[in-house]
């Protein structure tokens, strides 16, 4: 029997910004090292269809690019497959060249055909070269005349692994309109739905989705296989463990595919996170990539990991991302040709397996953050590796324009981290978590930012009072920390209403640098800014004129630590432009909350093995089926 393990396909948006991911008719040159686009030929018009195209006479077009070139160093990795099978079908005079890369993004013909006529091309291609690294593409080159390519798959003979379908878990709270635009496309997508066994949408807010007009339509298409579940807001982990339970509860279900609601999917990837599931050799963890909604030929993470020591999430090659495909594509990117391997996937669209949830449980009830590193952690500890796979990604809506370490979320990235840390951290308390924890409340508090400093200290004081209040405050934590916000001016957004605010001193200009040459403090400076700051702000009164007006102005990209220590007030920019905020400092709460850093953060540091063995002892019941449903059964 033959599997198709990848279609050729293109944007199912006829956007131009799109093109650079699905097909590449340019000519590229390499000036200092960086590559170049000399000659633009990317034309939407040449678009046929979802999987047809036209080659212009006299031109070459690759398809080694994000979606159509074949990642084999993953699948020979991962997978059994070893014989992989490339068919492609053209009209028309053509010569058609077969390339493959190495890990290091050498790039090696494979074979050629010409055609012409009505012409089908087949490659048989092995997958025995690729443990570092490599992708299998081809380029068609059309003569004297145009050519059509009307598609083209990568197929195999291997029988796959497993062959249970996969539910799809999508978690919304007010994002009916993303929601349904994600249906639409999945209906439309027949050789994906021949892989789904129920599409889930956990609708956790006010804005339901079944009460869009759209939402016949797509209950019309979908049926049997659309199902809606309404709950209170628990979160993301509320919401995918919702979506979780109900697929444990299908026989038909082998997989649970969660779905964040605020993304653009590729209908492919979905079908392809789902085939590569079912072929890997070990029940496996099958992420996708993230592209930015916003500026959709940037990919923010390859393949992410949580470092140890200080036991912090961060990308692989995180000095070179997020990558943008509409300056640099695949075939002249190194870095992408190499087999990065995850420690977790971002939630926002992950495959895995229902035995990895048998075995090791259900998310933490964690309510949004972290949850899915955790997962990933505790599963890949228990021998379900996590693969962030090529070609499998989606559109989400970025964290660029946000800052969430200084809103309500601040509770959950302090609380869950350190939670996570107390679960998996090999090193002795934490390694180097709890001083980096401390450092977080310093920079705030230097930089007049007091309301992300209370809530990472509820954090603290709930996670010294045990395991059970995790699953205590799922459905409260949140509205309690956005509540808290009322108590801190600088948490006040003031919108531009055409008599803009202004500072005593005007606005303070940087001169634009790359990141890694910050004017920031580092060694011995950083010791006497941090130290002389600190005994500053204890000592010295904000003078009054600072606290009636604010003294400076700075961008959001020009407000670090280092700098606004140095005033008494500042106007910053909102992350997403929105309007200003205005941070005053407070010499009483800076000092009260300096005194609760230390003795919160001594606290946790001397009951650092007790409460990990706490948390670990209770681990099972917080994860465990039992547990989330009379969660739900308590909030329906």
């Amino acid at each position: 029997m033959t599997y198709v393990l990848q279609n050729v396909v293109f944007p199912l948006d006829r956007d131009p910004d799109l093109l650079p991911l699905y097909v590449d008719p340019e000519t590229w040159s390499t000036i200092a090292d960086e590559p170049v686009r000399v000659s633009s030929r990317a034309q939407i018009g040449n678009i046929l269809d979802r999987r047809r195209a036209r080659i212009v006479a006299g031109r070459r077009v690759s398809f080694g690019t994000y979606f159509n070139a074949f990642p084999a160093s993953y699948w020979q990795h991962w997978t059994a497959v070893r014989d992989v099978r490339l068919r492609i079908r053209t009209t028309g005079p053509a010569t058609i060249l077969v390339y493959r890369s190495t890990g290091t993004g050498a790039r090696q013909r494979i074979d050629t055909h010409e055609v012409d006529g009505a012409a089908e091309s087949v490659f048989d291609l092995v997958l025995d070269q690729y443990s570092d690294g490599g992708w299998i593409w081809f380029d068609i080159v059309a003569d004297e005349k145009n050519a059509v390519f009307e598609g083209a798959e990568w197929t195999t003979e291997q029988e796959p692994a497993r062959t249970g379908k996969a539910s799809i878990g999508i978690t919304t709270y007010n994002k009916p309109d993303y929601c349904i635009w994600t249906l639409l496309n999945l209906a439309e997508a027949d050789d994906v739905l021949e892989l789904v066994d129920r599409i889930y949408v956990v609708d956790q807010g006010d804005q339901r989705v079944d009460q869009q007009p759209e939402y016949a339509q797509v209950a019309a298409a979908l049926g049997e296989t659309l199902e809606i579940l309404t709950q209170p807001n628990l979160g993301g982990s509320g919401g995918f463990a919702r979506a979780m339970a109900e697929t444990l509860r299908r026989p038909e279900s082998g997989f649970v595919q969660l779905l964040d609601d605020d993304v653009r999917i590729e209908p492919e990837s979905v079908r392809r996170s789902i085939v590569f599931g079912r072929f890997a050799s070990v029940p496996t963890i099958v992420g996708a990539h993230m592209f930015d909604l916003l500026n959709r030929p940037k990919l923010h993470a390859w393949a992410e990991v949580v470092d140890e020591a200080p036991f912090m999430w961060r990308t692989l090659n995180q000095h070179q991302m997020p990558h943008d495909f509409s300056v640099s594509n695949l075939r002249q990117t190194a870095m992408l040709h190499s087999r990065l391997d995850a420690d977790y996937n971002g939630w926002w669209m992950c495959l895995i397996p229902v035995e990895a949830i048998r075995e090791v449980g259900m998310p933490l009830p964690a309510f949004i953050k972290w949850d899915d590193a955790e997962f990933c952690l505790r599963a890949g500890r228990a021998g379900f590796p996590t693969v962030s796979v090529p070609g499998v990604a989606l559109w989400h809506v970025s964290w660029v324009g946000k800052d969430d370490s200084i809103d309500w979320q601040a509770y959950f990235h302090a609380r869950n981290r350190i939670v996570a840390g107390l679960l998996h951290s090999p090193a002795p308390h934490g390694g180097t978590l709890i001083r980096h924890s401390r450092r977080m409340d310093l920079k705030h508090l230097m930089m007049m930012q007091y309301y992300p400093v209370a809530l990472r200290h509820r954090a603290l004081r709930d996670i010294l009072t045990g395991p059970a209040h995790m699953r205590g405050n799922l459905a409260t934590a949140m509205p309690a920390a956005r509540a808290l916000a009322a108590d801190f001016p600088e948490t006040t957004v003031y919108k531009d209403t055409g008599v803009p605010l202004r500072s005593r001193l005007g606005r303070q200009v940087f001169k634009q640098v790359r990141p890694e040459k910050l004017d920031n403090p580092t060694g011995l400076r950083l010791r006497w800014f941090t130290f002389s700051t600190l005994v500053a702000h204890w000592f010295h009164a904000p003078r009054p004129e600072n606290v009636d007006r604010p003294e400076v102005e700075f961008g959001k990209g020009d407000a670090h630590w280092w700098r606004l220590p140095h005033y008494d007030s500042a106007l910053v920019s909102a992350a997403d432009g929105s309007g200003t905020n205005i941070y005053t400092r407070d010499r009483a709460k800076y000092r009260r909350m300096l005194i609760e850093s230390v003795r919160l953060h001594r606290a946790l540091k001397r009951r650092w093995p007790a409460l990990s063995a706490e948390y670990r002892r209770a681990l099972p019941e917080l994860t465990s089926l039992e547990a989330w449903d009379r969660t739900f059964g308590g909030s329906a």
